[in-house]
This record gives C-alpha cells, sequence and structure tokens, in this order.
C-alpha cells in the first residue's frame, strides 16, 4: 500500500478485417502524484532499493518521472479537493465579500504585531502610491511569508473594500507574492471568474492519468494482463479508493472498475494449452506463441506511434511488456479458434471461446488454489494431507524436516516465526503425526480442519465479544441521557457494526493557506501487466454500484459454431 506506480504500460489492437491484420497503439506513460497546489495531497511512499537499482540498470528515466510525471488523484481526494474550492467560494461570496478577502478577515482595523507593523506601514504607503498615480495600472511585492500575505489580505479588505484587485501568484522556484491592480467593479469580478475556471482547470489536471483508467473501466472492455493480480490491486488502490481489507469487498469493488479480466498466465496454465507450453513467463511465453501449433498474429504499429521489435526485446518497459502480452492473448485465442467447426483464424474478445478465462486472476505459490475468482467462491481445495505446526521461535526448515523425518516427503509453507503447514504425502500418515506430539513440549500439531475450526471460533468470540461491547457502552450512555418521564417498555436499536476497512488517505500538505458495432470496430486493449482488450462489450452503465448490474456479454462467434462439447476442453478446471 506504501509503494507507487512509477510507469503505466498500455497497448490497443483493433483488427482490420480487409487487411487480415491488427493495428495497435502503445503507450508509456509516466506518473507521480506531485502536488498541484498547496491545498492538493502530499503523498509519502517508500521505495526498496533494490527495486531502484533494477530499473536503474533497465535504463529507467527517474527524471522523467519526478520532473514530468502525469499527477492523478484517486476519487477521494478528487471529493476533497472540489468540497474545499466550493466552500472557499461559499465562504466569499456568502458574507457578501470580495472573494480574494481571506475567510478570517475582519472588517475593523486588524492586531499587527509590533514586528511586522513597519512592514505594513511600507505596503500602504505603496498601495496610497498606486491609487494616485494615474499611469501605473498594478504593483508587484516582493515575495513573503504567508503570515506576512495574511496581514495584508486582512488589512487591504479594512481599508480598500473596492478599487483594487489582489491575487498571489508563484514564482520558479515556488515562492509567493503578491500582485495589486486597479480595477472597477466589472473588471474584478471578470477576474474573481477567470480566477474560478483556472482552478477547475487545474483540478481536472490534477485527476490526470485517473481519467485514462476511468475511461478504460466505463468502456466494458476486456481487460488483458499477465500475472495481473498486483496490477489490479495498484490501479484499484491509486486511482481509484483504498483497497479493502475484506476479499469479498475487493472481488466486488474489482468487479465494478473491470467487469471483465483476463489473465494470459493463468490461460497459458489450462488446457488445451497447459500441454503444450512449459514456461508461462511472459518473455518465454512470447517465443513459444511464434512456433507450431501457434501462429503468430501480423501487426502494424498506427501512424504516429512507436513500434516494437520482439528481436530486441525491451523487456520491463511497461508498454513493450503491454504489446508481447496482447500478442500472447490474440496468438491463444486465436488456437482456440482451430478447435471451431469450421475452424477460424481470427477469434474475437467477445468469443465464447475465451469466456472460461474470465474474471479468473492467476495465483503465486498457491499451490492448491491456482487462480482468484472474482465472480464467486474461490476453490476449496481437500487439504486433509496438511498439518498445521506451532514450535520456539528459534526453529528452522531442518528442524521441521528433522521432525517429519519418519514421514517422507514433506513441503513446508511458513506462516510466521513460530507457525507453519507441513503437507504430508500421504493423507493417513496425519492422524500418526498428531498423536505423536501429544506429549511434545516444545511443539504443538494439528490437523488443518482443526486448525481452521478454531480460527472460527476465535471470530466468532471476538465478534460477540465486539457486540456485546457495544451494547455495553449503548446502556452507559442511554443511562447518562435519562429523562423524568422513562416508558414502561424501553428499548433501543443496536446497529449493525461490522467490519469495515479503514479509508487511508493520502496526507493533505500541512501548509494549506489558501465503438461502433461492426467487427471493424474491434478493439484489445493490454496493458504491462494490465492490458484492455475490446470485445464489443455493451457500455458498462455510468450509474452502476454493485458488480450484480454487470452482464456478461455473450455472443456466439458469427461465422462458426462451438462443435458439440469443445467448449469443455477450455473450462479453467475446479481442481488442478
Amino acid at each position: 500500500m506504501d509503494f507507487l506506480l512509477f510507469q503505466f504500460g498500455l497497448c490497443s489492437f483493433k483488427y482490420d478485417h480487409t487487411e487480415a491484420k491488427y493495428i495497435m497503439k502503445s503507450f508509456n506513460f509516466y506518473i507521480f502524484p506531485k502536488p498541484f497546489n498547496r491545498s492538493s495531497p502530499d503523498v509519502k511512499f517508500v521505495c526498496q532499493s533494490s527495486s531502484i537499482d533494477f530499473l536503474a540498470n533497465q535504463g529507467f528515466d527517474f527524471n522523467k518521472v519526478f520532473r514530468n510525471g502525469i499527477p492523478y488523484l484517486n476519487q477521494e481526494e478528487e471529493r476533497q479537493l472540489r468540497e474545499q474550492y466550493d466552500e472557499k467560494r461559499s465562504q466569499a461570496n456568502g458574507a457578501g465579500t470580495l472573494s480574494y478577502i481571506s475567510p478570517n478577515a475582519t472588517k475593523c482595523p486588524v492586531t499587527i504585531p509590533e514586528d511586522q507593523k513597519k512592514f505594513i506601514e511600507r505596503v500602504v504607503e505603496q498601495i496610497e502610491d498606486l491609487i494616485q498615480n494615474e499611469e501605473n495600472k498594478s504593483l508587484q511585492f516582493e515575495p513573503c511569508t504567508g503570515f506576512q500575505r495574511k496581514l495584508i489580505y486582512q488589512t487591504l479588505s479594512w481599508k480598500y473594500p473596492k478599487g483594487i484587485h489582489v491575487e498571489t501568484l508563484e514564482t520558479e522556484k515556488k515562492e509567493r507574492y503578491i500582485v495589486i491592480s486597479k480595477v472597477d467593479e466589472e473588471e474584478r469580478k471578470r477576474r474573481e471568474q477567470q480566477k474560478q475556471a483556472k482552478e477547475q482547470e487545474e483540478l481536472s489536471d490534477a485527476v490526470g492519468f485517473s481519467r485514462v483508467i476511468h475511461a478504460i473501466a466505463n468502456s466494458g472492455k476486456l481487460v488483458v494482463g499477465h500475472n495481473m493480480l498486483l496490477d489490479v490491486m495498484h490501479t484499484i488502490h491509486q486511482f481509484y479508493c483504498p483497497l479493502p481489507e475484506d476479499l469479498s469487498e475487493f472481488k466486488e469493488l474489482a468487479a465494478c472498475v473491470f467487469p471483465r479480466l483476463l489473465d494470459t498466465k493463468l490461460m497459458a496454465s489450462t488446457q488445451p494449452f497447459k500441454e503444450i507450453i512449459n514456461n508461462t513467463s511472459l518473455a518465454e511465453l512470447e517465443k513459444r506463441l511464434k512456433k507450431i501449433p501457434f501462429n503468430p498474429p501480423e501487426v502494424e504499429s498506427a501512424e504516429g506511434f512507436p513500434s516494437y521489435d520482439t528481436a530486441s526485446e525491451q523487456l520491463h518497459e511497461a508498454g513493450y511488456d503491454a504489446y508481447i502480452t496482447g500478442l500472447c492473448f490474440i496468438s491463444m485465442a486465436n488456437y482456440l479458434g482451430s478447435f471451431l467447426s469450421p475452424p477460424k483464424n481470427h477469434v474475437s474478445a467477445r468469443s465464447k471461446l475465451i469466456e472460461p478465462f474470465f474474471n479468473k486472476l492467476f495465483l503465486m505459490r498457491v499451490m492448491d488454489i491456482p487462480y482468484l475468482n472474482l465472480e464467486g467462491p474461490d476453490l476449496q481445495p481437500k487439504r486433509d494431507h496438511v498439518l498445521h505446526v506451532t514450535f520456539p521461535k528459534e526453529w528452522k526448515t531442518s528442524d521441521l524436516y528433522q521432525l517429519f523425518s519418519a514421514f517422507g516427503n514433506i513441503l513446508v509453507s511458513w506462516i510466521d516465526d513460530t507457525s507453519a503447514f507441513v503437507s504430508l504425502s500421504q493423507p493417513e500418515q496425519v492422524q500418526i503425526a498428531v498423536n505423536t506430539s501429544r506429549y511434545a513440549e516444545s511443539y504443538r500439531i494439528q490437523t488443518y480442519a482443526e486448525y481452521v475450526e478454531k480460527k472460527h471460533e476465535e471470530k466468532q468470540a471476538k465478534r460477540k465479544w465486539t457486540e456485546d461491547s457495544w451494547k455495553e457502552m449503548e446502556r452507559k450512555r442511554l443511562k447518562t441521557q435519562y429523562t423524568p418521564y422513562i416508558p414502561q417498555s424501553r428499548y433501543y436499536c443496536v446497529n449493525s457494526f461490522t467490519a469495515t476497512s479503514t479509508i487511508g488517505k493520502r496526507s493533505m500538505s500541512p501548509i494549506q493557506e489558501e465503438t461502433g458495432s461492426d467487427d471493424m470496430e474491434e478493439r484489445e486493449i493490454q496493458d504491462t501487466e494490465l492490458d484492455e482488450t475490446d470485445c464489443y462489450a455493451e457500455s458498462v452503465p455510468e450509474g452502476r454500484k454493485r458488480a450484480k448490474k454487470f452482464k456478461k456479454v455473450k455472443e456466439q462467434d458469427p461465422t462458426g459454431s462451438i462443435t458439440s462439447g469443445s467448449t469443455e476442453l477450455f473450462d479453467v478446471p475446479d481442481t488442478w
């Protein structure tokens, strides 16, 4: 949650039926959440030295990120800034005063500290000279402190309520200074309107790259990536809202933002591909899909867009990774077309052939749950052969291997410093292992089922304790609100306190002073490991709030019918 995305790759593919080739547009977005004014979020982030070293060795342009990176705001940050602008305007307009006047300004002479009296006297003298001199139209002060600017605003609102316009500007070095202009009432209003229009433009610019993600999400198109779980999480977290702690809430949120996802790593790891693809890493997968039985697509860059040559690899540049992810998807999708009757060389992103892979994200290092299912419950594997072991902090993996040496091959999955899961090769040995630990003092062994049941009981007990605590607090609160008249049948309602994730927000800066419908329009978009593909999906309603409202777009391939039972070949299996 504390890391940032520095570069976002996006690649679109549009199939041209007349030329039988794909038109590609690739993008490399350098992004950085730089504050655009004193009120905008001032984000803090961490980085791993190994990651920075890796990017530097790949020739990554850090200057481009930090100096020219595209800013962005998530929805909560955008809402906060809009509220600040609205409040600032309403305070000024509601008080019937000029909009340049500070909300804290008084209508009587302001109290000026002794050490600032000479400074304010000089300011007043200069303004008097400006008013008396008909030739001069404006006056610019030297950069000064925030406190001095506040004194100037308050003094001018009292002494010169009309006839001048006051504005704070910034130098190239971010030093703030005040400019005063002689204006009539009509000109003053015009300048204030210009200022408000500029603020709205700045806010739109601050939303920045988030608008690209919103456009992808609102399109309802298929989003394709390779091993893309982290890409989806980072994208939602940085451009939409903080990630929830609860898995089911995350699934619902992901489905709202990206209603149609496809992971090429999962696709390559599933029938009918797993028997003919040995290595599913992105670079090796792209090489394998150039060979028989696959047929690499013919791709051409759109005019004005950079082209990539896979012979000279540019791995780890986001746009290139997006590009070869798109090639992998197209090659595998078109291979599925060979199972149609008659065979089809081009399979669109809306084809029923690829529906079994929708909304399933590949999971690393989880042997018996190969993917995260965003559309429903995840796989529930049998873990009769798994044990939960607790032991002293000093133990190492070798100690666990020695403890279970009599049970043959084992697989150790560490949980923390004092516990781990141990998988035995034969489930019938589980009870024997549990029995051997009954009288042990330094370690404890229980079955996986016992471990899950105990965790469930602890969760229920904690929930009950929380609810009872709230009930007790409510009773005490009601007692403190005792009134002379008490109904005989008193009752109260305790709200359902469900565990919701704490909304993490960027800290605000401490200084807050002031397509068409035919096949020719088919588009597929892939991203760095977050790639989007146009699939003729219907546009997603703008007002969608829940994943349930999304309808899967299912359409039979127009030029070929699927042979009986052929889709079963491509179903992502329940067990692996």
